[in-house]
């Protein structure tokens, strides 16, 4: 019987070659992140005090090392002995994806290699939200759940732990936004199962959340 973590290391291949294709293809169509910068910061009690949602956003892109310290801090591997994450997570299984909606197209975070995958070009921004700033703000990360890893619950309960686990990971969201000066908010208000489909999720793969990250609008 395989333990959680070779579950959780098949699963992360198996989404990677489903994502990207030829091993070939792989390394030529991989976006880099610099290393995240994973000390420092403010302290957590002054995060706090300053959490907050943001509905106002300059369209200034986010800098290459913000956008790396802000995916680690969202969901990365901090504990790589064991794919220990920066959030907890549903029976040790992973079942949520963070998809980033951008200016130049939608990409997965795979967070042991630390990079963006590429799964499509078009900019699907405005379908992230109800919202008129998410149609400008520089991203929109989108928490996808895979409810065919939750195979002995109902679907009540996979829509619940999904939900759950996107919301571990928009707290963290959250408290970096807090401390780099940055605006946000977690949004229910999408239309899940449109976004799906343009997303081309698999039938039991759902949109569970949505978080607008930018800087705010002065």
């Amino acid at each position: 019987m395989m333990t959680r973590r070779e579950i959780n290391t098949a699963l992360a291949g198996a989404a990677f070659a489903a994502t990207i294709g030829s091993a070939g293809a792989q390394e030529a169509a991989l976006r880099a992140l610099p290393p995240p910068r994973t000390t420092g910061g403010m302290p957590l009690m002054d995060a706090l005090k300053v959490r907050r949602s943001t509905r106002e956003y300059s369209d200034r892109p986010l800098p290459p090392q913000v956008l790396s310290d802000l995916l680690w801090a969202a969901f990365g591997v901090n504990r790589p002995d064991i794919d220990g994450r920066t959030v907890p997570y549903w029976r040790h299984i992973m079942v949520i994806d963070v998809y980033l909606a951008m200016a130049d197209g939608v990409w997965l975070y795979d967070p042991k290699a630390h990079k963006l995958l590429p799964t499509m070009k078009e900019d699907l921004r405005a379908q992230t939200g109800v919202q008129d700033f998410v149609a400008t703000a520089p991203l929109n990360l989108v928490y996808v759940a895979h409810g065919e890893r939750m195979a002995d619950v109902t679907t009540e309960e996979r829509r619940l732990y999904g939900c759950v686990d996107a919301s571990f990971v928009g707290q963290n969201v959250y408290l970096f936004c807090a401390s780099e000066g940055l605006a946000t908010v977690f949004r229910g208000s999408v239309d899940g199962p449109k976004l799906g489909k343009s997303l081309r999720l698999p039938d039991q793969q759902f949109v569970t959340f949505a978080q607008t990250v930018g800087y705010p609008r002065s």
